[in-house]
């Protein structure tokens, strides 16, 4: 287990965000843990929500942005089965250690979670303007 714990810490690279001691044990996790594995993950997050749009939203390519924002948001925040599966591409990455961590205050850090792959995918929202081949 240690060399797995080892590959994905050196894998998913640095620190993201500061790290001070004032820092919240959430806080700590979100920046050590969750920003890097985001950003990793980047993206095949893009294509699973490509995916999912595709699937499920057929006419979200011709919403307004503000539109195509709320859909992002909506789509991650209502749909719980899309939720859980967003969650799994990230604690798939969790060290062993990380996951302990992580079951202690989960509900905590998956709103953190959630919200930071949200305000990623809204950033890159002119990711979606046409309606890819990913289906």
């Amino acid at each position: 287990m240690e060399d797995r714990d080892t590959f994905l810490k050196e894998f998913r690279g640095e620190t993201l965000g500061t790290v001070s001691a004032q820092s919240s044990p959430d806080e700590i996790f979100q920046n050590q843990t969750i920003r890097p594995i985001l950003k990793l993950q980047n993206d095949l997050f893009i294509a699973v929500f490509i995916n999912y749009v595709n699937k499920n939203k057929p006419d979200f390519y011709s919403y307004t942005v503000e539109k195509k924002l709320q859909t992002i948001e909506n789509s991650i925040q209502k749909d719980i089965k899309f939720r859980n599966s967003l969650k799994g591409i990230v604690m798939a990455l969790f060290t062993i250690e990380e996951y302990d961590t992580y079951i202690q205050n989960s509900s905590s850090l998956n709103k953190r979670m959630m919200n930071l792959l949200i305000d990623r995918l809204k950033s890159q929202v002119q990711l979606f303007e046409v309606e890819s081949d990913l289906k």
